[in-house]
């Protein structure tokens, strides 16, 4: 197996924030070749992967009669990269939200981006990531950008660092999420993110394709149906995810192997895309090790290879480069790399993403149009 590299540039997350943008009618440009709308809803189904969706049909009827066409969502596959994408229309390597723990470069600590959390000092999401948003360039140009979505979401410092611009709208029950929709829907020439992050939650918790995902699978499926049923003439509805899910079955623990840790002196990322900090002048050792122990179970490269190989998109910033690991480690197969002691909570999840397969890169785009 070989790792499926993103498709930066033609049809991956990153291509749909610019084509929907122009879809609008404002000059970027459009590489999914959009058709213009007066207004779009964008509805983000955290952890909705095609291939997930595509497993149960019966149980999301409204959404499979739309399936088509697949975007990848970008390395790693995970939360934070994914929306820091769509937030700013660029490759993980351009914005440089690269993972869901980096180091920060030039200290011994770890920004945890989603929860914006460090073991160290904050840093302004700002200064984190400088990059103007796609929100940001929309409001410019006149057009209204409403974000709905928990209403805990609305202060955090990861929304400070890729929702910049949007107008939010704090809605916790699917009922009001809805109607905050068609009431943004009713501005002209409107751009309406709808996100809900449930599914996700508990896909980690549960797996995906248990009961109790199941059953969120039917909530997401309903509630897309609402919305598509909230749309004025003129506008067009997407539906898509920010990854997809694996359930680990094979766990392989850092905190229990010492020659995982031996020359290690940050571990970041998460249990499907590891960054691997090592002490200085340890790299080359920490790789030879990672690769032995790992050989089979996951992709163990540098940071140099996983840069020449496109992971994180054509190019990435030269300030960025530092908060890549030395080592890069992505299960190929159905493996977590956890660590019990220092990740608990993490490495209790059984639904995973993060890596480069098909069932963590491949997300929907659905689309509903009442144009």
């Amino acid at each position: 197996m070989t790792p499926l590299v993103p498709a930066y540039g033609a049809t991956s997350l990153a291509d749909l924030s610019s084509s929907l943008l122009a879809a609008l009618g404002i000059g970027e440009d459009n590489p999914l070749d959009l058709a213009p709308a007066e207004r779009v809803l964008l509805f983000l189904v955290d952890g909705m992967g095609a291939e997930l969706l595509r497993a149960h049909p019966e149980t999301a009827p409204f959404l499979s009669s739309l399936l088509g066409r697949v975007l990848t969502a970008g390395f790693p596959a995970t939360t934070a990269t994914s929306l820091g994408t769509l937030g700013t229309g660029l490759p993980p390597g351009e914005h440089g939200m690269l993972g869901y723990q980096l180091a920060v470069p030039g200290t011994d600590h770890l920004l945890n981006c989603l929860g914006w959390t460090s073991t160290g000092p904050l840093i302004e999401p700002a200064e984190w990531q400088p990059t103007p948003t796609v929100y940001e360039r929309a409001a410019a140009s006149g057009v209204p950008i409403s974000y709905v979505g928990p209403t805990r979401f609305e202060t955090t410092g990861f929304n400070r660092a890729v929702y910049r611009g949007v107008t939010f709208i704090g809605a916790d029950e699917i009922d009001d999420r809805v109607a905050a929709a068609r009431r943004a829907l009713a501005e002209p020439r409107a751009h309406v993110s709808v996100y809900y992050g449930d599914l996700d939650s508990t896909g980690h918790r549960a797996g995906w394709g248990t009961p109790a995902w199941l059953e969120q699978l039917a909530l997401v499926d309903c509630m897309a149906e609402r919305l598509a049923e909230t749309l004025p003439p003129g506008s067009v509805m997407y539906v898509t995810a920010d990854h997809g899910m694996i359930n680990a079955t094979d766990r392989i623990d850092v905190d229990a192997l010492p020659e995982l840790r031996e020359g290690v002196a940050l571990l970041g990322g998460d249990s499907r895309s590891r960054h691997v900090y090592a002490v200085p002048g340890r790299a080359g050792a920490v790789l030879d090790a990672w690769r032995g122990v790992l050989d089979g179970r996951a992709w163990v490269v540098s940071r140099e290879e996983a840069v020449d190989s496109g992971w994180f998109g054509p190019r990435v910033r030269d300030e960025w480069l530092p908060r890549i690991g030395d080592v890069v480690a992505v299960p190929s197969d159905h493996s977590a790399i956890v660590a019990t002691v220092t990740e608990p909570r993490e490495s209790a999840a059984i639904g995973c993403h993060g890596s480069l397969t098909p069932a963590e890169q491949y997300v929907p785009l659905l689309e509903v149009s009442t144009r």
